[in-house]
């Protein structure tokens, strides 16, 4: 894979680069920990503001939920990725690069394994906070396809993106259960997935192309039908505005 001849540029996402701390940060940074340590389910509003040495108020100008935290920091491991995309991988394939993409997320997540895996657990447990999950994720993987240069617009890219979201679940499952340090498990799991994925895609796109047609002629359809609706209207309020005149 491109990953083992140019390490999937790891060295560009293994050190974020340090920020100016301010409430936002040190609330995400505050949420992680205490996932870390315990259940997530079981954190508070209260206790990340603790944590954060923040007030309730600070928190609410900065969320509006422990949820809304938590895609924060999903978009924190955006960033890093995205800061690390450069173009290297050019002249790769589609897969290979969306492969390194995928490995330099996992790399950008190391530090936050365990809270990780407590996320991990509350999400399968609770199908609210999965559905929740869910939404955040869908919202980053259409960056990471961006960021692979693979288009997430149209109905293809609708399925791509929940396609990927789900398929990113799984993926970190077995990140999560990897203790090789070079992930190869986790490479291997990713490369079985993205194989399929091009499989699913192809025929996906196959049947994008067959019905469009079809679609256009409904579109076509509806449309002539709302002017013909609208046609009617218009007649028959002119008529009844005839007929009010000659009255």
């Amino acid at each position: 894979m491109a990953r083992a001849a140019k390490k999937t540029a790891a060295s560009k996402t293994a050190a974020p680069k340090a920020r100016p701390l301010d409430n936002r940060d040190a609330i995400v940074d505050a949420l992680m920990e205490l996932a870390a340590e315990q259940d997530f389910g079981d954190i508070t509003i209260s206790m990340i503001a603790e944590r954060a040495a923040l007030s309730l108020a600070d928190f609410r100008d900065c969320f509006p939920s422990k949820g809304a935290a938590l895609a924060a920091f999903n978009r924190r491991i955006d960033r890093i990725v995205l800061d690390g995309t450069g173009a290297d991988m050019a002249d790769e394939t589609t897969k290979e690069r969306l492969f390194d993409v995928l490995m330099r997320r996992f790399d950008a997540l190391a530090p936050y394994k365990t809270a990780v895996d407590s996320i991990a657990s509350w999400a399968r447990r609770e199908p609210l906070a999965a559905a929740q999950l869910n939404r955040i994720v869908v919202n980053s993987m259409r960056f990471m396809l961006e960021a692979a240069g693979v288009d997430s617009g149209g109905p293809v890219g609708a399925l791509k993106l929940q396609g990927l979201a789900l398929a990113w679940a799984r993926l970190v499952n077995a990140w999560l259960a990897d203790d090789d340090p070079g992930l190869a498990a986790t490479m291997a799991e990713l490369d079985r997935t993205l194989r399929r994925g091009d499989m699913l895609v192809a025929r996906a796109e196959d049947v994008d192309r067959l019905t469009s047609p079809l679609r256009s002629l409904a579109r076509g359809v509806f449309s002539a039908g709302l002017r013909f609706v609208g046609d009617r209207r218009a007649r028959r309020q002119e008529e009844a505005e005839a007929s009010a005149n000659d009255a």
